[in-house]
């Protein structure tokens, strides 16, 4: 039974699935986490927490 998951030139097919499966699962985990650093590098902070005041300032004279 082990030989019916041999190619014809000596590959274990099962094994190879097995590492291409979890090949896979590593680079979907690993893409999520670059992506969300990649992002992170480029954003100015506090830049962002000032637009972020200035907006919820006109907020709450819009709201009045």
């Amino acid at each position: 039974m082990a030989k019916r998951n041999m190619t014809p030139a000596g590959t274990n097919a099962e094994h190879v699935r097995q590492q291409n499966q979890q090949a896979a699962g590593k680079n979907q985990a690993g893409q999520a986490g670059q992506f969300g650093t990649e992002f992170a590098s480029e954003t100015d902070v506090q830049s962002v927490r000032q637009k972020n005041q200035q907006s919820q300032a006109k907020k709450s004279q819009n709201q009045q």
